[in-house]
């Protein structure tokens, strides 16, 4: 009998796009400078080659950098009309869509994602990120959020290594369309796209000093947090470096919007259709590796349809093809480095000491750099650790329900609360399940769909404050609680 997997040949996205050069500098007061710290190699995690060395930001290089933000926000960004505001944002979204292809092949060389998600997801969101705010910069009057909104003044950014130039957006194209001017601190494992980001702002003619990037580690990114002259910070990464930030900033002026991690609830009632949910619970825990903050990493299938559900789950599984992150038949590409291939080994053999049953197909993984293949848990109790703790990798936990009331509470049996996802045929069983998450995102019979206009964020230890949409806004403006 001939094999049902259909063989792909090799689809490879050319690299000769990208241009990296030997070594970057920090982008401060629109000029390229060289930071004063240790610098940092940038790896490819597809194949551990050392793709360029970054500077690092001192203390003093941070300061620079809001020195010269403050001097953009009271001297040019500040007082300048919004509709002018707006046509930066339109042209530095225009730009992305130009470039589009070279940010999807640094994206992939420098993150490990799959050139297909990069191509189709990251910078296309990235530039509608930019559109979308673009327009908002003159009409902030007509938010809803007060007379005369006036923006707060330097925003401190620091962005995680998951979506790099997508967190970016999500981050920089608020604060400007607000009126603010940024010190944006990018994650030391993913600097590239920033600072080709940077060349756009140069490209866009962006007055300089309004967007500033400075590369580094943890202190770098703690520099940017505590200074005194930063008005509000903007988090995206962990839960840990979250309290530490809201303990930093707790007791000064400093607004603050945290995004941290997540354990999302995927829940498949009895009557969803089951190939579309399959599809769904893929795309929930194994798009982007799993490196997702708020994957689908616990699913909760009602019991009369388990078997059926992990069978058809393990067969779709089977088709994925896990490799060479710029080949565009890839659906699963590298982990991001080998500390967080560290973390998912760990926590996954911890599943297995605990009773859990691990299943993977059979795949060959590339010999160099960090690879995981996708995992499956069965027989997972609300105890495991792999149902309580954020793996941040393509593993999934599945738990079982018997009742919709006993769905609700296993699904808000967690410490998070960032996202969920809803499958049934039944209309009012979405909206009366959805009432009971404690959940900031719901999606129902979709999962991980992004959009410029609907805010995002979560609940608990999920974070605080909102992203995205009209809300979004109010987390950049004096006298608006995000």
């Amino acid at each position: 009998m001939s094999s049902s997997v259909f063989e792909y040949a090799p689809a490879p996205e050319s690299r000769s796009i990208v241009d990296i050069a030997p070594s970057y500098g920090l982008f401060v007061d629109g000029e390229f400078v060289d930071g004063t710290g240790e610098p940092l190699k940038s790896v490819n995690p597809a194949t551990e080659e050392v793709l360029t060395e970054v500077a690092t930001a001192s203390e003093a290089d941070v300061d620079r950098a809001v020195r010269a933000a403050r001097r953009a926000f009271d001297k040019v960004w500040g007082p300048m009309r919004p509709a002018d505001r707006g046509k930066y944002l339109f042209r530095i979204a225009r730009l992305l869509q130009e470039r589009a292809r070279e940010f999807a092949v640094l994206e992939s060389l420098d993150n490990g994602k799959p050139i297909r998600e990069s191509r189709d997801v990251d910078v296309p969101l990235a530039a509608a990120h930019f559109f979308y705010h673009a327009g908002w910069a003159d009409k902030l009057d007509h938010a809803g959020l007060g007379p005369a909104p006036r923006p707060l003044g330097v925003a401190g950014q620091v962005i995680p290594w998951n979506f790099p130039l997508l967190m970016l957006a999500w981050k920089v194209a608020p604060a400007l369309a607000t009126g603010n001017t940024v010190v944006l601190k990018p994650a030391e494992t993913t600097p590239l796209t920033a600072l080709l980001f940077a060349e756009v702002c140069r490209r866009a003619d962006l007055p300089p000093g309004v967007v500033n990037i400075v590369t580094g580690a943890g202190e770098t990114g703690r520099a940017v947090v505590e200074h005194g002259d930063v008005d509000k910070v903007a988090f995206t990464g962990s839960t840990e470096v979250g309290k530490s930030i809201a303990r930093a900033v707790a007791g000064t002026r400093k607004k603050v919007t945290l995004e941290l991690g997540g354990k999302a609830a995927n829940i498949v009632f009895d009557d969803a259709p089951i190939d579309q949910a399959v599809e769904g619970i893929v795309q929930g825990i194994f798009f982007n590796q799993g490196h997702v903050c708020c994957a689908g990493s616990r699913l909760l299938v009602q019991e009369s349809i388990h078997d059926e559900v992990i069978a058809s789950l393990q067969r779709r599984i089977g088709t994925l093809r896990v490799g060479d992150p710029l080949d565009k038949n890839t659906d699963i590409g590298a982990i991001n480095s080998a500390e967080q291939l560290a973390r998912i080994r760990e926590l996954s053999d911890i599943g297995e000491a605990e009773g859990a049953e691990r299943w993977q197909p059979a795949c060959d993984l590339p010999e160099r750099g960090f690879w995981f293949p996708p995992t499956v848990f069965t027989n997972v109790s609300p105890a495991h650790r792999i149902a309580r703790d954020e793996v941040f990798g393509p593993v999934l936990s599945v738990l079982t329900f018997r009742t919709p009331d006993e769905a609700v509470a296993k699904a808000n049996n967690t410490t998070y609360g960032l996202s969920a996802g809803i499958w049934t045929e039944k209309g009012s069983r979405i909206l009366k399940i959805a009432n009971q998450l404690r959940a900031g995102v719901i999606w129902a019979n979709t999962f991980n769909k992004f959009d410029p206009t609907s805010p995002f964020g979560g609940y608990k230890q999920s974070g605080y404050g909102r992203e995205g949409g009209r809300h979004g806004l109010a987390a950049y403006l004096k006298g608006h609680d995000a």
